[in-house]
């Protein structure tokens, strides 16, 4: 067992002692490319999404040094018969090459991490196989391992764009590496039976096109296949919820989000699995330097990008092009470069039919939250004050201060837009899109005779009260309020026990659009008549 080569089963034998979710059916779609034109696979997802697993679980299937037949015979890749022959076939056969990015970084203070690589792979070769004659470069020390051998490799790289984030200066030395092995060299299909690369980007575009073009990329923005293989379905989530008895609803609200064609809802592995085992629905997205970074640029305002943000953090959508994008960390020309990486790190959940892009969660929406308030522009600033303000006015029942706010909000930001009690939703979430420190946002809450338009409910160290919004268009704030009341939506909050307001905002047309009208009602609910 080595660094670099042949790492064993010890990494997957560890994570099949945890909490574990199946996800041994990557490993048939990667055999189905072995020994094919399709042999080379990139797949990139977001931090924490289970990357480093699916390299080990791999690692540990192609290892011909190890038996790895209990880690997988009640898997679905040993028990599914469509699955069974390709399963026994590639079973512990190969030579594996494992690099671990991060690790190599982490071990060498050379700027040329491709030698550091080299060396280190050759080192294990010779001492693996001593009859092995070292070539005059490396991929001739690869061609003559496997004709000693009559074996190929199956090569794995775990976060293959570490030194592209980290080392964006010195990517030019890694990037021509990755060529020589597996662009149109010749030699790669000489050398490896198959090739699985996963980090958070995708390939590094050389001009327009893919530095390594030969790979066949599935991301988040596109991830066909494999979109069961990025995060948790929802089937598995109800699962490990029935088994852990957690609440399933508060895990949708906080991590749930992400979708994919023919998949459904996608949830956020890392936090799931943490939430299940804290017994606690809580922010498990740490902050890391490229969102840090990512803040400066959104701090530069490219096309307004400072405002659409807001509008993302109140819940709204927007279109995004992710065409042009250079997958770094360091090229952005427009708004829909830093749109981009954000769906790429997982801070923004992406529809390709629409091509809209929106925040996922409750967990996501606290991190803008909390970054947003380091941007240092005045209109940012402004943003937040006004709406923690406007949270304040509420509660406080100042329901005249919290109608002109609506009000100016509407006429800053949804003018040609604002015509029904679905636009009216748009501009109440944008005004109060700081309440992430306080309270979660539940939109259309079935409740009592009907659905609450919007409820702001407090988290449990909170000692704010908790908000049921109701909406109206040409009709009148009091008839709102009535509504609430008549169709009891309180009721839907009915374990929160708390301090309840009851929140009626209508707005009335009256002539162009410069006289419109915004109304608001304030009322505490007895809490008794929802127990």
């Amino acid at each position: 067992m080595g660094m670099y080569l042949n790492p064993g089963n010890s990494g997957f034998t560890g994570i099949r002692n945890d909490i574990y979710v199946d996800k041994s059916g990557l490993i048939h779609l990667i055999n189905d490319t072995i020994e094919t034109p399709r042999r080379l696979t990139c797949i990139s997802r977001p931090r924490r999404f289970g990357k480093s697993f699916a390299a080990k679980m791999l690692c540990a299937y192609y290892d011909k040094t190890c038996d790895s037949s209990a880690l997988f015979k009640d898997l679905r890749i040993g028990t599914d018969e469509s699955m069974s022959e390709s399963y026994r076939e590639h079973l512990n056969r190969y030579d594996v090459i494992y690099l671990d990015m991060t690790n190599v970084l982490g071990n060498t203070d050379s700027r040329n991490i491709a030698a550091f690589i080299k060396a280190g792979v050759t080192e294990e070769l010779l001492s693996m196989y001593p009859d092995l004659k070292e070539g005059n470069v490396f991929v001739e020390t690869l061609i003559r391992a496997v004709e000693l051998t009559g074996n190929k490799f199956v090569m794995i790289i775990d976060e293959w764009d570490a030194p592209i984030r980290e080392m964006p200066n010195n990517q030019k030395i890694y990037l021509e590496f990755l060529r020589t092995l597996f662009k149109g060299s010749g030699t790669t299909d000489r050398i490896f039976a198959a090739v699985y690369m996963t980090g958070i980007l995708p390939i590094k575009k050389d001009g327009a096109q893919s530095a390594i073009s030969d790979f066949k990329e599935f991301t988040v923005v596109k991830p066909r296949k494999f979109g069961g293989y990025v995060g948790f379905t929802e089937e598995e989530v109800e699962g490990l919820c029935k088994e852990f008895q957690s609440d399933f609803a508060m895990m949708k609200q906080w991590y749930d989000g992400y979708s994919f064609r023919g998949v459904g809802s996608v949830y956020n592995p890392n936090s799931v699995i943490e939430a299940i085992r804290n017994d606690d629905f809580d922010s498990y997205w740490t902050q890391t330097s490229a969102a840090e970074n990512l803040m400066g640029y959104i701090s530069l305002d490219f096309d307004g990008l400072s405002g659409m943000v807001a509008e993302l953090i109140g819940g709204g959508e927007v279109k995004v092009d992710t065409g042009r994008f250079a997958n770094d960390l360091v090229t952005f020309r427009n708004r829909d470069d830093v749109l981009t990486l954000l769906i790429h790190l997982g801070y923004l959940a992406y529809d390709e039919e629409t091509e809209r892009a929106r925040i996922p969660n409750e967990e996501i929406r606290m991190e803008f939250v909390r970054s947003i308030r380091d941007v240092k522009r005045d209109d940012t600033i402004r943003r937040v004050r006004e709406s923690e303000q406007l949270i304040f006015d509420t509660v406080h029942e100042n329901a005249e201060a919290v109608a002109r706010q609506i009000e100016k909000i509407h006429r800053e930001e949804a003018a040609l837009y604002y015509n029904s009690e679905q636009s009216l939703r748009s501009v109440i979430k944008r005004a109060y899109f700081s309440y992430g420190d306080e309270f979660l946002l539940f939109e259309e809450l079935p409740a009592g005779d009907g659905y609450a338009d919007i409820v702001y409910l407090p988290k449990k160290p909170s000692l704010m009260p908790a908000l049921v919004i109701e909406l109206k268009w040409n009709q009148t704030a009091k008839g709102a309020i009535g509504q609430i009341k008549e169709r009891r939506y309180p009721e839907a909050i009915r374990e929160y026990g708390g301090e309840i307001l009851l929140v009626g905002v209508n707005y009335n047309k009256d002539g162009p659009v410069r006289k419109r009208k915004h109304t608001c009602i304030i009322e505490k609910y007895d809490c008794k008549g929802c127990q």
